[in-house]
């Protein structure tokens, strides 16, 4: 699994929008592309390397995400102290 596009794909604002919605459970591709305002083809684009990697697993039409696992990869990297830092400079700058 390459660490980067990984959490390049979590990054990614609708890529985030639609692991959100998948926070609480597994959700049906149409419904996950209609909270994402994206057709349903895009969502299975979207996640297509996350559920290659098991971070997402798909039943049918079902998409679920396999939480212990992606939080695994945002405590491990340092791509995300990085943005953490970046995001924190700005909010200073903003207030």
């Amino acid at each position: 699994m390459d660490r980067d596009r990984v959490v390049e794909c979590m990054f990614d604002p609708v890529t985030s929008s639609i692991i959100a919605e998948l926070e609480d459970g597994p959700k049906e591709i149409p419904r996950l592309a209609a909270a994402a305002s994206v057709g349903e083809d895009e969502v299975l684009e979207r996640l297509s390397y996350m559920i290659e990697c098991g971070l997402v697993t798909r039943e049918g039409g079902v998409l679920a995400a396999d939480h212990e696992k992606l939080s695994s990869i945002v405590e491990e990297s340092s791509n995300f102290d990085g943005a953490i830092g970046g995001l924190e400079k700005l909010d200073t700058y903003l207030n």
